[in-house]
């Protein structure tokens, strides 16, 4: 099964696209120092690519459009290399979906990519995942693909846009390097803190002696709601402007958007979404959700990456996070060390029925906890300034994140020079 050649272009020109700066590019002082590429694919062997799907404007007719939506993949090994990774998750709030968990917990291992997409496309994409591990030789009995959701608010969410094509044009487009972050791929749809959301990524060298270091990396797909914080600097608290709106005049056409303002460039008396305490901004938005991806070389047992993924909500907190009812902040973290003498511990037929794996000590860990910390703060970050100004679905409108009223924010607050 082949996708139509004008996906595999998008996504292939996704990159060249992308011309908002990154959290560093601006200045700001993250601590902790970056891989090379400052994103998960930074782990040696993780790749990443996505398929975008943009269409339509105006009112919402369902299973017509708008459509904003899309699927983003991540290969925890090369293309063709079918060896399992280990891995743990964790739920901080379960109002959300990722399948395969329940091998994941009893086994530890995780076999397969990694797939993010808008709630109502899991089961198409969970099913095409299978069928292109078929399509690329992948042998196996049975599969549980990994494939989790966040709710695509700015898309038709219930039209089932998203196609076996798209599954299999992310998943061959996944690439080693620099990550197109934003509204792309499973975060097209997405709105973060009250601004335009999506994909966002970073990543962080560790040592553990003088002579040893590994890599951990963090991608996000992000859709929560929060009072935006960045290193400490209550950063949304001081751009009220720029808030949910329609362009649209009359009531929308799904209860929980009635409350949204009219744009201020389209007649109407305001721009911003409400203070932190009303319907827009209040219980309605808690129903946002972030799904988090950790990766890392290190040579990390399973029981050591669900302490390692426990640590994501930390980095969560510090941006403004409350883990609302409604949204659900699920995180999986997998390892991709121990490859060759793992494998014994998984397939029947070995030469030996033991398997010599080996384990970074539990007092060299600390490094890794804080690094998940941080770069999950600057993955969010990241993705919010990477994501242009979007108009979907009944002309809502999420606004990008203004990369210069961050930093002046950042300055009045002391974070930045």
């Amino acid at each position: 099964m082949r996708p139509p050649l004008l996906l595999l272009f998008m996504v292939a020109t996704e990159l060249a696209g992308q011309t908002r700066p990154r959290g560093r590019d601006l200045g700001i002082p993250f601590p902790g120092r970056p891989g090379p590429n400052n994103a998960i694919t930074d782990v040696p062997g993780v790749a990443v690519g996505h398929a975008t799907i943009v269409r339509g404007a105006g009112k919402l007719v369902p299973r017509e459009g708008p459509v904003r939506t899309g699927v983003t993949a991540i290969l925890p090994r090369p293309q063709g290399d079918w060896d399992f990774v280990m891995a743990a998750t964790f739920n901080q709030n379960g109002n959300g979906d990722m399948t395969g968990t329940n091998w994941v917990k009893e086994s530890g291992f995780l076999e397969g990519p990694i797939l993010l997409t808008g709630t109502h496309s899991v089961g198409t994409v969970r099913d095409a995942a299978v069928q292109w591990q078929i399509a690329r030789g992948r042998p196996f009995l049975f599969s549980y693909p990994l494939v989790a959701e966040t709710f695509d608010f700015l898309n038709d969410a219930n039209g089932e846009h998203v196609k076996s094509a798209h599954v299999f044009a992310a998943l061959d487009s996944a690439r080693t390097g620099r990550v197109v972050e934003g509204a792309v791929g499973g975060g097209t749809g997405m709105g973060c803190n009250g601004f335009k959301g999506g994909i966002g990524t970073s990543s962080r060298v560790v040592a553990v002696d003088s002579t040893t270091a590994f890599t951990l990396g963090v991608l996000v797909q992000c859709n929560y709601f929060g009072d935006l914080h960045i290193l400490g600097a209550p950063v949304g608290r001081e751009i009220t402007d720029l808030g949910l709106c329609t362009t649209l005049d009359g009531p929308l056409s799904r209860p929980w958007s009635r409350g949204i303002p009219r744009c201020a460039d389209t007649g109407g008396t305001r721009q911003e979404g409400g203070s932190l305490d009303d319907d827009v901004t209040g219980p309605e938005t808690g129903r946002g959700s972030i799904v988090v991806i950790v990766a890392t070389d290190a040579p990390l047992l399973p029981h050591q990456l669900e302490r390692i993924v426990r640590r994501v909500g930390m980095g969560l907190g510090r941006l403004g996070s409350w883990a609302a009812n409604g949204s659900g902040d699920l995180f999986l973290a997998f390892s991709t060390a121990n490859r060759e003498d793992a494998r014994a511990a998984n397939y029947v037929g070995q030469v030996s029925p033991v398997a010599q794996i080996k384990m970074l000590a539990n007092e060299k860990i600390d490094g890794f906890f804080r690094a998940t910390i941080d770069a999950t703060e600057e993955a969010v970050v990241n993705a919010m300034l990477a994501a242009e100004t979007t108009t979907g679905a009944d002309g809502i409108r999420a606004h990008g994140l203004p990369g210069d009223r961050v930093v002046a924010a950042l300055r009045k607050y002391g974070r930045m020079r």
